[in-house]
């Protein structure tokens, strides 16, 4: 199979850290992807994945799956003797989702868009409005105070163990430094969860 990624973006950084630390990052061949020069606009990248997004996995026969935790599920559920990501039980399963579903809508598309609005990469095709992106920026702010109270006296975010919650919340936290939004001094259990995230191999897969 293949990954069409973009390495330095979160979105296919959360797909290697997912397979990573499931062991099977020799499953894929990942190919780059250069959003800057519109790579991802032509129509051979178009008829992979019409949202023009990274990453987009193709199968070996044919079929294209598109959107991060999509293709997480696939690798969660063809390989089922590697680590569980997304829960074992009903409840932790249940967490998980929970917790993807915070961090996607409160924490992930806020910094995105932060991105988007206020650093003009995108600029030659969309209308960046930079009072949006400060706004967003503020949203991201609040959910990094809000995970570093929920962190205090854990280890992880949920279940008690690393999940998928931990891989797309640490992707998200390096990503917003690109917006210059960083975790505060004060918030010393975000910081330390951060840091043993950071320390895991798959961080630096």
């Amino acid at each position: 199979m293949k990954i069409f990624e973009t390495k330095t973006a979160p979105n296919p950084r959360r797909v290697r850290m997912f397979m990573a630390e499931k062991g099977l990052l020799d499953k894929a061949e990942f190919i780059e992807i250069d959003l800057q020069k519109g790579e991802n606009l032509t129509p051979e990248f178009v008829a992979r994945n019409p949202m023009k997004k990274v990453p987009v996995m193709e199968l070996d026969d044919g079929t294209c799956i598109a959107e991060t935790m999509a293709i997480c599920r696939y690798f969660e559920e063809s390989f089922p003797d590697t680590p569980k990501l997304l829960g074992e039980t009903p409840l932790e399963k249940t967490l998980v989702e929970q917790w993807l579903r915070w961090i996607e809508l409160y924490f992930f598309m806020p910094t995105g868009m932060c991105f988007q609005h206020t650093t003009g990469y995108f600029k030659d095709r969309m209308n960046p409005i930079k009072e949006w992106g400060e706004e967003c920026g503020q949203s991201i702010e609040k959910f990094m105070h809000f995970l570093d109270k929920h962190l205090e006296g854990k280890e992880f975010i949920c279940c008690d163990r690393f999940t998928a919650a931990d891989i797309n919340a640490f992707t998200t936290v390096a990503f917003a430094k690109v917006v210059n939004v960083r975790i505060k001094p004060e918030q010393t259990h975000l910081q330390a969860w951060y840091d043993r995230i950071k320390e895991r191999p798959s961080a630096r897969a």
